[in-house]
């Protein structure tokens, strides 16, 4: 008998830097590929009619992650065009950047669109203050494995 068990997870970097380029923060997250996610995924596996993941975006919101979101609970200004998507063995890594601006940022999601579209995963977490002259790296690595 064969039993195998897909699990697909992912885990954020997050990086945050002073006007000096002085790393004033780093932690890494787990996140939660939600149920429109993983619909994403099996529709790509029939063809390529659902864009790639091509976004990042940052909130505000506290709502603890759920399946069946869609989107950010608090969406901070506008998606961010992902920097850099790398695919090897069984792995993904989306790494976008946001500028400078104040914020206080607990959630994150990957998007293919900059605005609507699908989400493929979401994540909430302790507050990061980003200050005025601070940048934000993020780096998010999906992996795929099977038990």
């Amino acid at each position: 008998m064969i039993n195998e068990n897909l699990k697909l997870s992912g885990q954020l970097n997050i990086v945050v830097k002073g006007k000096d380029g002085k790393v004033k923060e780093e932690r890494t997250e787990e996140n939660l590929v939600v149920s429109a996610g993983l619909t994403f995924i099996a529709s790509r596996m029939k063809d390529t009619t659902a864009g790639a993941m091509s976004h990042m975006g940052l909130g505000s919101g506290t709502t603890t992650e759920a399946a069946g979101q869609t989107d950010l609970t608090t969406l901070l200004g506008s998606r961010e065009a992902l920097d850099s998507t790398t695919a090897s063995s069984n792995t993904i890594v989306y790494v976008a950047s946001f500028e400078a601006g104040d914020a206080t940022v607990t959630e994150a999601g990957i998007f293919n669109a900059a605005s609507s579209g699908s989400m493929l995963c979401r994540t909430k977490f302790n507050v990061v203050n980003k200050a005025a002259d601070d940048t934000m790296n993020v780096t998010w690595t999906i992996t795929l494995s099977a038990t």
